[in-house]
């Protein structure tokens, strides 16, 4: 198997026609040049240069060898340009997993300033829920998650990309939409409430139980939903009320938001990466989107 380094040396003769020449190219001395290429030759088992004394020419079999050993060459320096491009974070894949709220919001924002500023690097975007982002970070799955993170998980490494807070969201039709002003979420405890199944976003579920629980009263979950989206379209058919961030209401058919008088703040979203490790890329993006969220 011919190695890159015998390629580079056979070039330097085969372009110089000459080995004092080609040897201050690689800044070596002549004699080893000319043992390597004496050597590359018994390795190949044919001529690859005719020498004289005046002049050094290229057999038939040296030309056809050195269009191969320019395209080895050239392989092994793109390679050597992907790997530092890859270091730098220049270049490379990024798999990126987000929680729905982030597509209608931040994400498309940050998207597109990740791309222009680094456009070599590869997007694998794919929709999650925040427990599998967390468990597909720990597994190596994913390089980056945008999901709702309030606590500590051990190997992960959570930073805050946007805080927000409940809102009530409730249909149209129902006595309280079209008062003004905050409402005080206690006097929600006998409506029939859209509920998300804790299976579906733990944490998502345990702060709307907290909310709850804290305005003293436990909710009838009548009506169950799988996203935030679904929740909004089933409060929007009148079916019941729910606690939804706010930045995910959007302009919707069927229901209004109202403030709660004793604020329940969260997290609503993080971008989360692995603990303990250097991943340029990761970085990047992270340090991309905090831009973005911040405004610069």
């Amino acid at each position: 198997m011919i190695e890159v380094r015998q390629a580079r040396y056979f070039v330097a003769v085969a372009e110089e026609l000459h080995f004092g020449r080609a040897a201050e190219r690689l800044m070596m001395s002549q004699p080893p040049l000319s043992q390597a290429i004496l050597q590359l030759e018994r390795q190949l088992g044919t001529s690859l240069l005719t020498r004289s004394s005046r002049s050094v020419l290229l057999t038939d079999a040296g030309k056809l060898f050195l269009d191969e050993c320019r395209l080895l060459v050239q392989a092994s320096e793109r390679a050597e340009d992907v790997a530092a491009r890859s270091k730098s974070g220049m270049a490379g894949t990024l798999r990126l997993g987000s929680v729905t709220s982030a597509f209608d919001g931040l994400l498309p924002d940050v998207l597109d300033r990740f791309r222009g500023a680094w456009p070599d690097v590869e997007l694998e975007v794919s929709e999650i829920d925040t427990h599998h982002g967390r468990d597909r970070l720990l597994r190596r799955e994913l390089d980056v998650a945008i999901i709702r993170q309030p606590g500590f998980d051990k190997g992960l490494r959570s930073v805050p990309l946007r805080r927000d807070r409940f809102v009530l969201a409730l249909p149209v039709t129902h006595p309280q939409a079209a008062d003004g002003g905050a409402v005080d979420l206690a006097r929600f405890r006998d409506d029939s409430w859209v509920w998300l199944p804790r299976a579906i976003s733990p944490d998502y579920h345990d702060e709307m139980v907290a909310a709850c629980r804290q305005a003293g009263f436990s909710p009838q979950a009548k009506h169950v939903a799988n996203s935030i989206q679904s929740q909004l379209a089933m409060v929007g058919c009148g079916l019941g009320v729910t606690l939804v961030p706010r930045s995910s209401l959007g302009a919707r058919r069927g229901l209004m938001a109202r403030e709660l008088s004793q604020r329940v703040d969260l997290v609503e979203l993080s971008l989360v990466s692995r603990a303990g490790t250097s991943e340029t890329i990761a970085d990047n993006f992270i340090e991309c989107a905090q831009g973005v969220a911040d405004g610069d």
